[in-house]
């Protein structure tokens, strides 16, 4: 046992002989057999004990078992107590995923606080194999089939090369005893049905069966690498992100010309919240253009998932995450304004107005983010905010209105574009600047201009316009 687990710490390169490692503690024989064999093997280890308040008094006296076990052998025990079924209503989770979730968090946030490497839990060989069975089940592709990893961040799994029948008669061999969670031994959950019915019915045919379906892990792992490696590749070929707005841009013509399209989308877009059968729909419309049709059929289809929408766009796919809603900044005086879009102030854009003379000297600003104005047509306060349904203005060189969505839309921006779109506003509403994009044609400087207004926006804080 010692020499296995430490053969599987030393190829996967687990744990640092002179770091602290953490153990994740619940009392069983799984989580003891880690504790036992860590100490066994000479790494400097404390110990977490999570009390969950599911299983009444079966809880406290894990808990007190763990107490006791540290004590003897010279552990430090972190313990925490958790409401769990109050977690799990709140956030509407199951019970199972409020107790991962919450486990997970405190293990991390432990970690850093006594400055462990890794916190070390108890999955073994057998975990795996159920885990790669309901993943077969449920319906996978590569990434369920290489079930848990030995390392996950900061996550070790050094159990993971052995059986629950090594960890059993390991710790009878130590005298060790544990507890047993009785809910392990019902059918409730759906790993227990898996564990006791499916995998004995799978080792009736092979006894070897379990330990070829942990080797299969294995390799999918080192498989998946090479296949991670070769859609990073093929992403330089079909897509672009941009930097300033994150936005990942597909090309819908490029993409068609990979003979494995449809795998390459899902990997690109599954790690960003979409569904299979999502995935499934935008490639049926993919698929279904015409060969002379690779532009607008399709533009101004979104797809949503929890963090990120997907829009076609004139032969595009743009994917990026659901944007924050934009505030409104109110400007009741000349100065310069912070834009508060995040919550440091550093990384937020500024908006700035200056007045100065009209003089000979004075040329028409040229930069996209800098305008100049007749001041005196300008009336305080101003409103600096998103774009709003109904807003219209006359474009600089224009007589009539126009639609602020609609000038979009004859610029060719996308949905994504539009939805960022910023307008700056009068006291009576009136637009004087779609930023970045056109004046107000009535706030232009006249022959009657005395003073011009200088507004300038700086998208970074540092930058400065002479």
């Amino acid at each position: 046992m010692q020499k296995r687990v430490a053969e599987y710490i030393r190829r996967y390169r687990l744990l640092s002989p002179d770091r602290l490692q953490l153990v994740a503690l619940s009392g069983g024989a799984d989580s003891v057999a880690l504790l036992r064999v860590l100490l066994l093997l000479g790494y400097r280890v404390e110990a977490i004990h999570c009390n969950f308040h599911l299983r009444g008094e079966e809880s406290d006296r894990d808990e007190h078992f763990a107490e006791q076990l540290c004590r003897k052998w010279g552990v430090t025990l972190h313990r925490v107590h958790f409401d769990t079924r109050t977690y799990a209503e709140l956030h509407h989770l199951s019970i199972e995923l409020a107790a991962r979730e919450l486990r997970y968090r405190y293990f991390e946030q432990l970690r850093k606080d006594v400055d462990a490497e890794r916190v070390c839990v108890a999955h073994h060989r057998d975990d795996q194999v159920e885990t790669v069975l309901m993943n077969m089940v449920r319906g996978t592709g590569i990434h369920g089939m290489t079930g848990m990893k030995p390392l996950n961040g900061c996550i070790a799994r050094p159990l993971l090369a052995v059986s629950r029948e090594d960890i059993i008669r390991w710790l009878q061999l130590l005298g060790q005893d544990y507890v047993t969670d009785s809910t392990n031994l019902t059918d409730e959950a759906t790993r227990n049905r898996f564990r006791h019915h499916l995998v004995p019915l799978l080792q009736s045919f092979n006894p070897s069966f379990s330990e070829h379906v942990a080797q299969l892990a294995e390799r999918m792992q080192d498989a998946e690498q090479l296949f991670n490696q070769a859609v990073d590749r093929l992403r330089e070929d079909v897509c672009t992100k941009d930097e300033h707005s994150q936005t990942l841009r597909i090309s819908l013509a490029a993409l068609q010309t990979q003979d494995t399209w449809r795998t390459l989308l899902y990997e690109w877009l599954h790690g960003k919240g979409f569904s299979r059968t999502q995935v499934e729909d935008m490639s049926a419309l993919i698929a279904a253009l015409p060969a002379t049709d690779k532009t607008d059929s399709l533009t101004g289809r979104m797809f949503s998932s929890a963090t990120h929408d997907a829009l076609f766009n004139r032969g595009f796919l743009l994917v990026e995450r659901h944007a924050p809603s934009l505030p409104l900044l109110r400007i009741p005086e000349w100065g310069t304004y912070v834009y508060r879009v995040a919550d440091d102030d550093a990384s937020c854009p500024r908006l700035r107005l200056s007045m100065q003379p009209l003089t000979d000297a004075y040329t028409p600003s040229r930069d996209t983010f800098r305008i100049t104005l007749d001041a005196d047509k300008i009336r305080f306060p101003l409103f600096l905010r998103p774009v709003a349904e109904g807003d219209r203005l006359i474009p600089f060189g224009m007589k009539g209105f126009k639609l602020v969505s609609d000038y979009l839309t004859d610029r060719k921006r996308s949905l994504f574009e539009k939805r960022r779109q910023l307008v700056l506003a009068d006291a009576q509403g009136q637009i004087l600047w779609l930023v970045g994009e056109r004046t107000d044609n009535r706030y232009r400087i006249g022959g009657e201009t005395k003073t011009v207004a200088v507004i300038d926006f700086l998208s970074s804080p540092t930058a400065s316009r002479s």
